[in-house]
């Protein structure tokens, strides 16, 4: 039972200004959430339910899970330092 990927139109631009190395880095765990939205190492954002963070070398993907429409929402693709702002 796979899941469907979007990203928020926020997101979107969060991606398309990573540098080309970093964003082939990030695009195969993005796609990975697919199969398992909440893979080992994945954290629960603390006060947020249903919003995880998934930790790539020094960046972070910021997604949100609907298990009842099998979506997973990218909310943020950042830097840590400004991931959480």
């Amino acid at each position: 039972m796979a899941y469907r990927i979007e990203l928020t139109p926020a997101a979107g631009r969060d991606f398309k200004r990573l540098p080309r190395a970093v964003a082939a880095r990030l695009a195969p765990r993005i796609d990975a959430l697919a199969d398992d939205p909440r893979p080992a190492g994945v954290l629960p954002m603390t006060g947020m339910h249903g919003y995880y963070r998934l930790r790539v070398g020094d960046y972070r993907i910021i997604y949100k899970v609907e298990d009842e429409r099998l979506l997973v929402l990218v909310i943020r693709v950042a830097n840590r330092r400004e991931a959480y702002r």
